[in-house]
């Protein structure tokens, strides 16, 4: 079972992940959007929106930095205590704040008519497990650090090694067989979410506007004091409304 769970799933899951957005991409491109409903309530997701989106920024570079830097680096610039103590303070806040983000987010789509009407039950599926996401992650995070025996447990020491050998195509599943449930059931519902992604609106994800980056200003013009003279030349478009054709000179 360990075999089939960490050393065949997660590939399993890069494949439905890989070929979900090609197809998506190739398919659907008019559909790859969070299908915003900004235009029928905004007061409410002014606050959850940011909160959501930017305590899952926090969450998501805290995972990258435990899972792909390995523990003795970090111990030669800060010791263990300094580093869980550090992680421990920042993630749980940020996982606060996005899990009241999304309990928000939730809460809007349920109590405005005209947004769960736009609610499709692929919506409700992926709050659902992006939710449970979350909050496994929390617990993971406050209750996994010790073992049903008592031992102490370090997910850089198993978790962290079983995701990069996964990088690597060498999957270690005795690395991730040794962590705590509270971290196996976590990966299994995140699995679980990215298999969902290409086929929900999360896949607005992996679309980012890197070339606002880089595109020229709009230049805005206001328009003449005066409308354009005959000397000046007509431009279309700067009669005023209502002047009939022999008036502009087009007869």
């Amino acid at each position: 079972m360990d075999l089939l769970l960490w050393g065949v799933l997660p590939y399993l899951v890069a494949l439905v992940l890989i070929a979900g957005l090609a197809w998506r991409y190739r398919y659907d491109q008019f559909g790859w959007t969070t299908r915003s409903s900004q235009l029928y309530e905004s007061r409410l997701l002014r606050i959850a929106s940011p909160m959501f989106h930017f305590g899952l920024l926090v969450v998501l570079a805290g995972h990258l930095m435990g899972l792909l830097i390995p523990k003795a680096w970090t111990d030669l610039v800060v010791t263990q205590e300094t580093y869980h103590g550090v992680a421990l303070g920042a993630g749980t806040l940020a996982g606060i704040a996005t899990l009241v983000g999304v309990g928000l987010l939730i809460y809007r789509r349920r109590t405005v008519g005209p947004v769960f009407l736009a609610t499709t039950k692929n919506d409700k599926l992926m709050y659902v497990v992006l939710v449970a996401a979350i909050v496994l992650g929390m617990v993971a995070t406050l209750t996994g650090s010790v073992t049903p025996t008592g031992e102490e447990h370090n997910y850089r020491e198993t978790v962290s090694i079983w995701f990069r050998s996964l990088l690597v195509f060498q999957p270690d599943v005795a690395a991730m067989a040794a962590s705590t449930w509270q971290f196996k059931v976590h990966i299994l519902v995140g699995l679980g979410l990215f298999a969902l992604v290409p086929f929900s609106r999360l896949v607005h994800a992996f679309t980012v506007p890197l070339h606002y980056v880089f595109r020229p200003y709009i230049v805005y013009r206001s328009r003449d004091a005066q409308p354009p003279t005959p000397a000046r030349g007509r431009v279309r478009g700067w009669d005023p409304i209502g002047t009939r054709d022999k008036d502009k000179g087009l007869q």
